[in-house]
C-alpha cells in the first residue's frame, strides 16, 4: 500500500508541475507573441484531472484529506468509532461509484478524439477517475481491515 500510495502522490506531483510549465507557456504565446496556442488549456485541465483523482487518493491514505470532525469530536468514544466506521464505509461507497460509473464513462467515449489533441482519446482522459476510485478504494480496505497507516518518520517532531 505505501508503493501505491508514493506512486498516487508521485503522479499527482508530476501533474502539478507539468500544469504549472504548461500555464505560463500559454500566456506567453498569447500575450507576448499575439498566437495563442491551442493546446496549453485543454492539456492543463487534463492534468487537472489527473492531479485531482490521484492526489485525493493519496491524501486520503495519508490522512490530509480535508473534513469537518468537531460532531464527531464531541461524541462519546463508542459512538465516535461507529461514526468513523460509517464515514469509512461512506468513502468507500463514493471510491466504488467511481471506478463503476468511471470505467463506464472511459468505455464509452474511448473512441472520441478532443479537438485540440487530436491523438489523444476521450477515454483515455478520463482514465484518472476509475484508476483513483480504485487506489481509494483500496485505501479504504486497509484502514479498515488493518488500521491507518503509520505515520512517515518526518512526521514526528524532536521532542517526541
Amino acid at each position: 500500500m505505501d508503493v501505491l500510495y508514493w506512486a498516487c502522490a508521485g503522479i499527482a506531483s508530476t501533474a502539478l508541475v507539468v500544469i504549472a510549465l504548461i500555464i505560463p507557456y500559454g500566456v506567453y504565446t498569447r500575450y507576448v507573441l499575439h498566437n495563442a496556442a491551442s493546446w496549453p488549456e485543454p492539456t492543463s485541465l487534463l492534468f487537472s484531472i489527473v492531479l485531482t483523482f490521484f492526489g485525493a487518493a493519496a491524501c486520503y491514505r495519508a490522512g490530509v484529506h480535508m473534513r469537518v470532525t468537531v460532531a464527531r469530536d464531541a461524541l462519546p468514544a463508542a459512538a465516535r468509532r461507529v461514526v468513523e466506521f460509517a464515514s469509512e464505509l461512506l468513502v468507500g461507497a463514493m471510491a466504488i461509484f467511481m471506478v463503476v460509473y468511471g470505467s463506464g464513462l472511459c468505455a464509452t467515449t474511448w473512441h472520441q478524439h478532443i479537438d485540440a489533441i487530436a491523438f489523444l482519446s476521450v477515454g483515455l482522459t478520463y482514465l484518472p477517475i476509475p484508476l483513483g476510485g480504485l487506489a481509494t478504494v483500496l485505501f479504504v480496505f486497509e484502514r479498515l481491515l488493518i488500521g491507518p497507516p503509520a505515520r512517515e518518520p518526518w512526521e514526528y517532531s524532536s521532542s517526541s
